[in-house]
């Protein structure tokens, strides 16, 4: 039985070549990211700005969500997320700080007191100030961070120092350009986009191993192979693996962008601009910069040496 090839097997396109535009490009692209950061800043969500949580429950047991939007939106409160939750009837509203305060707050709350008390049971009230905001800031951040230093342990121990540093470098890549996306675009920020970065990590390192490992038993099958053509190997090998993967989860994210509403976009919007980064970057900065850091077989040294050895002798 034949199976399906999206790639044919014996495709043979020199990715390698291309390693001097594609860093130039990502270095661009990195610069504009951070200083899109530095200069736009984010559009944080409530989460990390501060704000009151809600949650109400339906005293006929059924609500419609997008009636308590529209509903919420009308009071003019600024930015208000509106969720169901639990059983069957369960709404979250949150709306970001008040001008005014403490009392431009507390007016707020009635606003929305005044609108759906009538129909729902207040079950919780729930404040959260600049100081939480900024705990969940670190939080996260730290998450990050955390999962990165795991990254480079993990890959360090099953691969050689050069495959854990061209995983991390890509990495940084992948995140670099999330975070300038989120910052251009200004796509609200919160919590839901920290799951969506560490999503992204994942899925971009699980690509790059699978391509690591296919150079590392190449490295050890063509001993005498220049690294350049072996990595053009290893990438063109999996090319057909990676492009099944990545397509069928750029459909199914491409499905949450389009339907998925504005109580997901955070994530579903990051997660559809990661792929397309994560899958880049594999290919065009990952496996490339293993050649500036000196990924080269034994019997490819041992033949240099060889002929070294050979040549005063000539």
């Amino acid at each position: 039985m034949r199976y399906l090839r999206i790639i044919p097997d014996d495709t043979k396109f020199g990715f390698m070549r291309f390693r001097h535009v594609s860093f130039a490009v990502s270095a661009l692209l990195s610069v504009i990211a951070v200083a899109s950061f530095l200069t736009i800043s984010m559009n944080f969500g409530i989460d990390f700005t501060g704000g009151t949580l809600i949650e109400m429950q339906s005293r006929a047991g059924k609500t419609d969500i997008g009636t308590v939007r529209e509903a919420a939106l009308d009071l003019a409160l600024g930015e208000v997320e509106v969720q169901g939750f639990g059983n069957e009837g369960g709404v979250s509203i949150r709306f970001g700080l008040q001008p005014g305060g403490e009392q431009g707050q507390q007016a707020a709350m009635e606003k929305v007191k005044r609108i759906f008390e009538p129909d729902y049971e207040f079950r919780r009230v729930e404040v959260v100030g600049p100081r939480v905001s900024g705990e969940l800031v670190q939080s996260g951040t730290l998450g990050v961070l955390l999962s990165i230093v795991a990254v480079l342990i993990y890959l360090w121990f099953r691969f050689e120092w050069q495959f854990a540093i061209g995983a991390v470098i890509a990495t940084l890549h992948d995140l670099v350009l999330t975070i300038g996306f989120f910052a251009i675009t200004q796509i609200e920020f919160n919590m839901t986009s920290i799951a969506a970065i560490l999503t992204i990590v994942g899925f971009s390192l699980n690509d790059t191993v699978v391509v690591f490992d296919r150079i590392r038993e190449l490295l050890r099958k063509y001993k005498k192979m220049p690294a350049g053509e072996l990595l053009d190997l290893a990438v063109n090998t999996t090319l057909s693996r990676s492009i099944t993967t990545s397509a069928t989860t750029f459909l199914a994210l491409l499905a949450l962008v389009l339907f998925g509403g504005p109580v997901i976009s955070s994530f579903s919007y990051a997660m559809f601009f990661g792929v397309i980064v994560g899958v880049y970057s594999t290919t065009f900065i990952a496996a490339p910069v293993l050649i500036y850091l000196g990924v080269r077989n034994s019997g490819e040294v041992e033949a240099i040496q060889a002929e070294t050895e050979a040549a005063p002798a000539r």
